[in-house]
């Protein structure tokens, strides 16, 4: 059978029966524009009792967050990305303060960090705007959720000259291998796994994910990006976080169902929902 004319299950069949929570979402994206009240009603179909939305910045968390009055699963989050990280200015600090002051749905600062995979902005600026919003989050008292790509020897270095071992810090987008994770919980932290540990090549991850223990763990999509199978090369969307789930409960020989409710806690607490 051809690529194009692949079948492809649904999240439905996955057969997830307690609710959960997907914790790393962009659906204020432009990807969404067109059918976002069926995309929310897909998730809830499938066990997604809460959605954490990421918002790129304050202009954009102000433009956007209407978009989920309709919605209350969806809890937010608010950070500038280290891609975006020149836009950082002592102003954008002070709206992102004023935004959790005044909004009880904004649980964590991210997605901050670092990312040398682009060179768009260089890394001495990306690692001010990491530090800025390390302070600012301390100073308001809120987890952060990490951004790190080709950047885990340094994003960690900062995080240590920062003294955040043992602060709420998520690790988003887990793709590594054990000795990383090992440091990263050895930091009392928490680590995200996404769509593309059901890649079948990627065995590394799909290790590190044996290693992790669920106590730690939550589950992500990151849509509309890293599609997991068997809807990779596709729009990702936040239903498609079950199969996430699927592969890891195999992964660690469980029962999908005990890993997705053990992940919801997880989440719940880490986000003090």
């Amino acid at each position: 059978m051809s690529k194009k004319n692949k079948v492809r299950s649904l999240p439905q069949t996955v057969g997830i029966n307690v609710p959960g929570v997907e914790t790393h979402a962009h659906l204020d994206m432009e990807d969404f524009k067109e059918d976002l009240p069926e995309v929310m009603a897909r998730a809830k179909e499938c066990g997604i009792a809460k959605i954490g939305n990421i918002f790129l910045g304050s202009q954009i968390y102000e433009a956007n967050r209407t978009l989920f009055d309709a919605y209350p699963e969806v809890f937010f989050l608010l950070g500038i990305h280290p891609n975006d990280a020149d836009k950082y200015t002592d102003a954008e600090g002070e709206a992102i303060r004023a935004a959790f002051k005044s909004d009880s749905r904004l649980k964590a600062v991210g997605e901050i960090g670092l990312d040398f995979y682009w060179d768009d902005v260089s890394p001495d600026v990306q690692e001010k705007a990491f530090r800025a919003q390390l302070a600012l989050a301390d100073e308001l008292d809120v987890p952060v959720v990490i951004h790190s790509r080709d950047a885990h020897e340094k994003t960690l270095e900062v995080l240590d000259d920062y003294g955040w071992s043992g602060k709420p810090l998520l690790w988003h987008c887990f793709g590594s291998d054990i000795a990383t994770a090992k440091r990263i919980l050895d930091n009392g932290w928490y680590i995200s796994i996404p769509g593309p540990i059901t890649y079948k090549k990627n065995e590394e991850a799909q290790e590190a994910a044996k290693y992790i223990p669920l106590e730690r763990m939550v589950l992500e999509t990151d849509c509309p990006y890293l599609s997991p199978e068997p809807w990779r090369g596709k729009r990702n969307e936040p239903a498609y976080v079950v199969f996430t789930a699927a592969k890891v409960a195999e992964l660690k020989g469980m029962d999908v169902n005990e890993l997705w409710a053990a992940c919801a806690k997880n989440a719940y607490d880490f986000f003090r929902l």
